[in-house]
């Protein structure tokens, strides 16, 4: 099934390629990995703001993760072309700003993790790093970068 059709069936539209906010471009190709830069999770059009374990709770930063992840999907999209080219998502990475007490980063990250496993069935199935961070740019809650392999 092409992975369009899919986002079709989950009712998500792609967004456009993020305008980067300081000296970095959004993707990068080496042979047939692409690597994305860090997306900052997005309510509104705006930084979706707050920190874990003190004004958001696991569910709400899950909902900001999934977020993240459709908009990371709108960026390997406007990289690749065709995201039926992509044969794996190798990695990702997350950065969720929390309470040094609070300790459900994994949990806030399958937020994204489980869409992209949605999307690209066993082709999603990626590899993950989790952190805790004291702040992350503009407030946000959310940070996630992805890696992809291309066929």
């Amino acid at each position: 099934m092409s992975i369009y059709t899919t986002l079709t069936e989950l009712g998500i539209t792609l967004p456009p390629v993020a305008v980067p906010a300081a000296a970095y471009v959004p993707f990068v190709q080496t042979g047939n990995l692409v690597f994305l830069s860090g997306h900052i999770a997005k309510k509104d059009g705006k930084p979706w703001v707050g920190q874990l374990g003190k004004t958001m709770g696991t569910e709400e930063g899950q909902a900001a993760a999934r977020a993240v992840a459709v908009d990371l999907m709108g960026t390997l999209h406007a990289a690749v072309g065709d995201l039926n080219r992509v044969t794996r998502i190798v990695k990702l990475m997350s950065l969720v700003n929390s309470t040094g007490e609070f300790t459900e980063q994994h949990l806030v990250t399958n937020g994204a993790s489980e869409l992209i496993g949605k999307v690209f069935g066993d082709k999603g199935a990626h590899a993950r790093s989790a952190f805790g961070v004291a702040q992350i740019p503009l407030g946000a809650c959310v940070e996630i970068e992805l890696i992809a392999e291309l066929g």
